[in-house]
């Protein structure tokens, strides 16, 4: 287990629903990867964000899914793309990231608590 936080630092995190408007293959990746544009509402918009992610996502799977990201984290340069947002996802045993989505369709925008 990782080192314990208070609610205040944990409260801190902008963690949102969004759904992925585009994915496209990130070329420059060492590793196989997407850019994936994730519509997060009015307040928000649309962000970017290259992720490892291609074991069990492609571009025909992924549009149109709804998904939970951190929208406050500091741009990334990750293999030439400028990743916005992190979105989050589970780690298998062999290092295969299973996304974190609602079970339920949701407003783009809302807040994870």
């Amino acid at each position: 287990m990782k080192e314990q936080i208070t609610y205040d630092i944990f409260d801190k995190v902008d963690i949102r629903v969004g759904t992925v408007v585009s994915v496209k293959k990130n070329e420059k990746a060492r590793k196989p990867s997407l850019v994936i544009k994730v519509d997060f509402g009015e307040e928000i918009g649309v962000k970017q964000s290259s992720a490892q992610i291609t074991h069990y996502y492609n571009e025909d799977n992924l549009k149109g899914k709804q998904v939970i990201g951190v929208c406050n984290f500091h741009e990334k340069n990750i293999a030439g793309v400028v990743s916005q947002v992190l979105i989050l996802g589970s780690i298998d045993k062999e290092g295969r990231v299973i996304l974190v989505h609602p079970s339920y369709e949701s407003k783009n925008g809302l807040s994870i608590a």
